[in-house]
């Protein structure tokens, strides 16, 4: 995935983007551009890419910063919603600090064609408290792409960025653009909400569950917030957590049959295992049914991720036989190494049953 993204950054790109900056700014030196953009540009990594773009930009566009920007909102609606879009936020984050007001006003329109959620950290990280007011702002924009910005860019543990310590230290700084857009009818913005909340429970659990429990769940967009964010605490089997779904907090089950189709694979192949799930209860238990991977890293330890399977209930009596198959492949988050790795079924956040496989790479 890094490398697809990284790819776009490439020499097409850049004789787009000079182009279109030529045809706004005269002054614009376009040849040169691209000659000095694209120099050694195949040992960058994808956010180097990002950030040499920017940084080249700077020595290319108007000195005066209130020019630069109002060249770039002209250029920005020619370019597809993409990664290299995030060029555009990215040039304010870099240069933008000496004027506040500016910047928001350009972080606000650019956010439309990309996402800013990266850029407005960085003012976050520089003036937390004149930043997030204008976030609150946001929460009530008529723009679905500000909206989310507000709750995106806030986030305590956005990946790919640094942690904000402020909202991890007081999850309360936030809550007013939660409260705002907990019913929020897009769902690119409630799946921000969801996420920005899922990053709190990961510190303040108490607070978290505190605040879910004072939505109303009756409304279908929160409800849906309230399930996604609890993801993380769900697999962990938190009492809490479990009983505003009403899964089942005393389970009396066991796992039977659990079996891999193979004990070795190489990466690229998938992993087939199945196993019955039988009550030994005498009323239906509801239960949300996850596997966890134990993989190899780089220096042998082994590293858990867990994975939904499915939810269901389990009658009295009654025996559900679960199949399931996993590909192993690299991605962005996730390198795999050769070695032995495991694999657990987990029902309401209990292991019940784990065995070990062979992964080659």
């Amino acid at each position: 995935m890094a490398d697809a993204l990284k790819d776009m950054f490439n020499k097409k790109f850049y004789v787009l983007l000079a182009f279109e900056l030529h045809a706004v700014e005269k002054s614009f030196q376009a040849d040169k551009f691209i000659k000095d953009v694209i120099k050694n540009i195949e040992h960058l990594s994808l956010n180097e890419r990002l950030r040499n773009t920017s940084i080249v930009l700077k020595n290319y566009l108007p000195a005066e910063y209130k020019r630069s920007i109002s060249v770039l909102v002209k250029v920005i609606p020619k370019f597809k919603e993409s990664y290299t879009s995030l060029v555009f936020p990215d040039f304010v984050s870099q240069y933008g600090h000496d004027d506040f007001d500016l910047s928001m006003e350009a972080l606000h329109n650019f956010t439309q064609f990309g996402s800013s959620e990266f850029a407005i950290r960085e003012f976050l990280k520089r003036d937390f408290e004149k930043t997030i007011k204008v976030m609150n702002k946001w929460a009530e924009d008529k723009n679905h792409h500000v909206r989310r910005l507000s709750s995106e860019g806030s986030r305590p543990r956005l990946p790919w960025s640094f942690k904000l310590d402020e909202v991890i230290k007081n999850p309360k700084i936030t809550q007013s653009i939660l409260e705002k857009l907990k019913t929020d009818p897009e769902l690119y913005v409630r799946k921000s909400v969801a996420n920005h909340l899922n990053d709190i429970s990961k510190d303040n659990t108490d607070f978290m569950l505190g605040l879910i429990n004072t939505w109303d769940k009756k409304n279908e967009h929160t409800a849906w917030i309230i399930k996604h964010a609890s993801r993380t605490l769900i697999k962990k089997g938190n009492a809490q957590s479990l009983a505003v779904f009403n899964f089942e907090k005393n389970v009396k089950l066991s796992v039977a049959d659990f079996k891999l189709n193979k004990s070795k694979l190489k990466l690229g192949e998938s992993l087939q295992f199945e196993f019955d799930i039988v009550s030994e209860k005498s009323k239906s238990q509801k239960l949300v049914i996850d596997f966890k991977i134990y993989y190899r890293k780089k220096n042998g330890e082994l590293s858990p991720k867990v994975f939904k399977l499915k939810e269901l209930e389990l009658k009295p009596k009654q025996t559900i036989h679960i199949s399931k198959a996993h590909r192993f492949q690299d991605f962005t988050t996730r390198k795999h190494y050769s070695g032995k790795h495991n694999i657990e079924i987990m029902i309401n956040g209990k292991v019940y049953s784990k065995k070990e496989f062979m992964l080659t790479v």
